[in-house]
């Protein structure tokens, strides 16, 4: 019997961190759908709601990765290492923080007019949320490793889409656009939105670096 296994049978019967774990994912994918939704409503006002909404996800992850590092300093048995399990902690809460961080400064910036990118970019980050859950969710019993390998590919293969978007997007911005504030407005934009997929990449990455040591 290899080391893993054996490490295997003295984890906890109630895995909390995954249950954590798990509630970060669904929010997660709630807030993909939510920031899709509001990217996608034409009106302004009832734009302005859907973007405000995610405020509430942010605290909301706040809340459960605060609970995750409670668990990590009341806990001696982890299901895995403790710094992997603060690791993907950190890089889940980032896909919340930026996409909070995104539809701020759509706010802040007073953009009304939300363009064929922004909402291409939009449907990408949802789907790279969604990857993301099927990924956590995989984690609690790690039996269909392909999967999780499968969710991280599709999260590489959409980050790399949204580098193509945000290339397109800043040829046609620098090209057409002749107000330097409207320019920056929009480049800022653009920007954070992909940065949205990076942090989804990241998460990603440490998601296949746990299933390497423990599979």
């Amino acid at each position: 019997m290899g080391f893993n296994a054996v490490i295997k049978l003295f984890l906890p019967k109630d895995r909390v961190f995954y249950t954590l774990f798990e509630q970060v994912a669904v929010n997660l994918e709630n807030m993909g759908e939510t920031f899709k939704e509001a990217i996608e409503e034409p009106e302004a006002t009832k734009r302005l709601v859907l973007l405000r909404k995610l405020e509430d996800g942010e605290h909301k992850n706040d809340d459960i990765t605060h609970q995750i590092f409670i668990e990590l300093g009341q806990n001696f048995i982890t299901p895995f290492d403790r710094e992997d399990i603060h690791q993907l902690a950190m890089a889940l809460d980032d896909v919340a923080d930026y996409m909070y961080a995104s539809s701020k400064k759509i706010i802040n910036y007073g953009i009304r007019e939300m363009d064929d990118y922004m909402k291409k970019m939009a449907v990408i980050v949802q789907k790279a949320t969604i990857s993301l859950g099927k990924a956590v969710r995989e984690l609690r019993n790690m039996k269909k490793l392909i999967n999780i390998t499968e969710a991280c590919v599709a999260i590489n293969s959409l980050e790399n889409q949204a580098d193509d978007l945000l290339d397109l997007a800043l040829i046609r911005l620098f090209s057409d656009c002749v107000d330097p504030i409207e320019v920056i407005k929009l480049k800022d934009t653009y920007q954070d939105m992909e940065i949205i997929t990076d942090k989804c990449e990241d998460a990603a990455n440490v998601i296949e670096s746990i299933i390497i040591k423990y599979s």
